[in-house]
């Protein structure tokens, strides 16, 4: 069998002027995954990652070399934040910017305003579906293909993989329920075997206590 490890990204620096960089926790949970792993004797074949400077810098903490595979980018979520008519105005605090994130992401997973959006929750489905399915082409016997990337992408493979055969609206429930719990630097396993892919542990984050966990 081979094995699909599905890392979150460590903290990126919320109210920065420029979100997508590591703080300085990030860097630290990167480190940590990386030699967490190293001393199990994890050794990836093959590591992806997305081309957002977070999904490289938590590669480069954990000291990966990857490969960049644009179909695990983030969703934009400031753009789906904005999309939404009810969405607050002015400067949110962290709890704050989280309850117009679920508020606004509810409505862009729910239907009816794709055209609303650079990037519909359908085709966001789709975009992470091929790239699953490209790391798990992968991953033969005996072989582990790392991905580093976000949250929202770990969600949809997690929703895909659970009910293979539901379409992008039934992946809306569990999608959000997954989402929200996803740790900075966590991972996530997914084996390979003969009759395909199928999810083996969810939001693993032995690596990381105290001040060094955080999920947002």
């Amino acid at each position: 069998m081979g094995v699909v490890i599905l890392v979150r990204h460590g903290q990126a620096s919320f109210g920065a002027d420029d979100y997508d960089v590591l703080s300085e926790t990030g860097w630290e949970q990167g480190r940590l995954l990386g030699r967490w792993l190293g001393e199990r004797a994890v050794a990836p074949t093959a590591v992806l990652r997305g081309g957002m400077r977070r999904h490289r810098e938590t590669a480069e903490a954990a000291g990966w070399a990857p490969e960049e595979d644009l179909g695990w980018d983030e969703f934009d979520h400031l753009s789906v934040v904005a999309a939404d008519p009810d969405h607050p105005t002015g400067e949110l605090d962290r709890r704050g910017f989280q309850r117009a994130f679920e508020q606004a992401t509810a409505r862009w997973t729910g239907g009816g305003f794709d055209d609303e959006y650079a990037e519909s929750w359908p085709g966001f489905v789709d975009r992470v579906r091929s790239a699953l399915d490209r790391a798990v082409a992968r991953a033969g016997a005996g072989e582990t293909v790392v991905v580093v990337t976000s949250g929202g992408p770990i969600a949809v493979a997690c929703a895909a993989l659970a009910d293979p055969d539901a379409d992008a609206a039934s992946y809306a429930r569990p999608w959000h329920r997954f989402n929200t719990t996803i740790v900075n630097a966590s991972f996530t396993r997914v084996v390979v075997g003969s009759t395909g892919a199928r999810l083996l542990t969810f939001n693993e984050h032995p690596h990381l206590e105290g001040d060094a966990l955080t999920y947002r």
